[in-house]
């Protein structure tokens, strides 16, 4: 039994929601999603109302249940607020800026990092070390933030590196001089 599956997802002002076969389109203020539905999954919209429903108790649909059901709802916020993963960088001379397509991060390496920003997000630096990744698609800006981080993860001793606004960072103590 899913308890997330079977969770009804209430419908937003300002989104279509229509199914055709096998394929979810939402239409809100911020933009279109899509996703197509594997089989024996359904979505059935009613007045106010979308159930996201499968076919038969096998193991394989009830696993997938839950999770197209989150799916779903994360395209209809997508499409109604949109989705922000705000990083910074802390690090002496590491910075960040926004070159046309790309994000150039300088992070104490020998060469420039430059980060082609895809289609549909929108990346903003401020004060050179806070980048905020702004989208309607949850896979897509929490992906580029993923890569972003990955160039520098914030390391144990110093606490350097690329880390998630908020997130904790566990500090060791360094070498001890008898």
């Amino acid at each position: 039994m899913s308890r997330v599956g079977l969770k009804p997802i209430t419908a937003v002002d300002k989104v279509a929601v229509k199914v055709e076969g096998n394929q979810v389109n939402v239409e809100g203020p911020k933009g279109k999603l899509s996703l197509e539905l594997p089989e024996g999954i359904t979505v059935e919209v009613n007045d106010g109302e979308i159930v996201v429903g499968r076919a038969s108790e096998q193991r394989h649909l009830r696993a997938l249940h839950g999770t197209f059901r989150s799916l779903v709802n994360n395209l209809i916020v997508g499409v109604s607020q949109g989705f922000v993963k705000d990083l910074e960088i802390q690090g002496v001379g590491f910075r960040a800026a926004v070159k046309g397509k790309d994000l150039d991060l300088s992070l104490g390496k020998s060469h420039p990092i430059l980060h082609p920003i895809p289609e549909g997000l929108t990346v903003t630096v401020a004060d050179n070390t806070k980048i905020k990744v702004e989208g309607i698609d949850k896979q897509l800006v929490g992906q580029f933030a993923a890569e972003v981080r990955a160039y520098y993860p914030p390391e144990p001793y110093k606490g350097k590196g690329v880390r998630y606004v908020g997130e904790y960072v566990r500090r060791k103590a360094g070498k001890s001089v008898k």
